[in-house]
């Protein structure tokens, strides 16, 4: 059999779930305690260690962590937003929920994360806040942006959503705003099934986040004195994580080292593996400041491959390698909000390239050294047809 005729099976992500997941999950099951119980707080303390500092509510995604966020900042109608084009659009749907304006910023093309000066760029006298994302675990320079947004008295939120692990100088990103969102969606670096994380330096903030996410309740269920009895200060959502996804982040939080180890090295052989192909440039930071964690390997088509993207994509998918793209458009040319704001080809050239242009390859943890090494061939054949 020819390499193009070979099939592999070789999907982009795959959660990483043992015996030990299952048994934790079944653990909480067999209890009476299915929410408002001690897997949540453990896996809150589990994650405040592993980053090595701050304070966590755990929540139901990484989206309700961005909403509640800018709620909690008082975001609202009138207000603008700071937040990249080059992103996933729960960035933005958390801003757009408040009433406030997103207020698009173009990223830098080889490393896909906004920087500091396109960010003063965009600040107006509306401007109530900037939102940072660390593109597929790549850091942003949060140092000169901290420097920047704090001379102008303007608050972060960090989307970490895809960078659990990412260090600047061994600080975890997410330390440095006025917090930190996270995701345990299946395929991010660890999994809850679905379920995020928020964080902050501030106690203070915590404390009133995590009453929020549950309806504003004055006191838990082991809080209350007479069962039953409680106040609601104020009005709040549901975004509580449940006791099952605390037990399973419990367990799969201490997977964190090995899967970042493995991520690497299969990140570093795939594009080694891609550098002989040509007319592919490979989006990263080699900033010695930073560990990346990458989430996966984003190739960007150049010369007479640039226009073949689908293409490629989808001779990919026949012979069985799972690919995706990060991000398939800009956030302002999704429909939603063209309708809301318009859009004009062009606005965010490097995004735009990224969006069009651009192969999202596996890395997870989930693959050995044989699969990285059939990836490349697979990308050899398909693109010497």
């Amino acid at each position: 059999m020819s390499i193009s005729e070979k099939k592999y099976d070789i999907p982009f992500g795959r959660p990483w779930i043992e015996d030990e997941d299952r048994e934790a999950v079944m653990q909480v099951l067999e209890g009476h305690i299915l929410t408002h119980g001690p897997e949540c707080k453990g896996f809150e303390d589990d994650f405040v260690e592993m980053m090595g500092g701050g304070y966590a509510a755990s929540t139901s995604s990484c989206m309700a962590s961005l909403h509640l966020a800018w709620l909690d900042l008082g975001v609202g109608p009138g207000d603008e937003v700071i937040v990249p084009a080059m992103t996933h659009a729960a960035t933005v749907h958390a801003v757009a929920l408040t009433g406030a304006t997103p207020i698009f910023v173009d990223c830098e093309a080889s490393h896909g994360n906004m920087t500091v000066d396109a960010i003063k760029a965009a600040v107006t006298p509306k401007t109530k806040g900037i939102g940072i994302v660390h593109y597929v675990g790549i850091p942003c320079d949060m140092p000169a942006i901290m420097t920047f947004a704090d001379s102008v008295g303007q608050p972060v939120v960090e989307d970490c959503a895809i960078a659990v692990g990412s260090r600047i100088d061994g600080t975890h990103v997410g330390l440095f705003g006025h917090v930190g969102c996270y995701s345990f969606y299946p395929v991010k670096h660890i999994t809850t099934c679905e379920g995020g994380m928020i964080v902050s330096n501030n106690p203070e903030t915590i404390s009133r986040i995590a009453k929020f996410r549950a309806f504003s309740v004055d006191r838990t269920h082991s809080e209350r004195k007479v069962p039953g009895i409680y106040d609601v200060s104020d009005i709040g959502m549901n975004y509580r994580m449940s006791e099952m996804q605390g037990a399973l982040g419990r367990v799969q939080i201490k997977k964190i080292p090995k899967i970042l180890q493995a991520r690497k090295a299969n990140f570093d052989a795939l594009k080694a593996g891609l550098e002989a192909i040509g007319d592919i440039r490979v989006i990263d930071d080699l900033d010695p400041r930073y560990t990346n964690t990458h989430y996966c390997l984003v190739a960007v088509f150049e010369g007479e491959l640039a226009s073949k993207r689908d293409d490629i994509i989808m001779a990919l998918q026949a012979l069985g390698v799972g690919t995706s793209v990060y991000y398939p458009h800009p956030v302002a040319r999704l429909t939603a909000y063209k309708k809301r704001y318009g859009y004009i080809d062009g606005t965010f050239p490097n995004a735009e390239i990224i969006s069009d242009k651009s192969i999202a390859l596996p890395v997870g943890p989930h693959l050995n050294g044989t699969d990285i090494a059939d990836i490349t061939a697979a990308m050899t054949s398909v693109i010497s047809r």
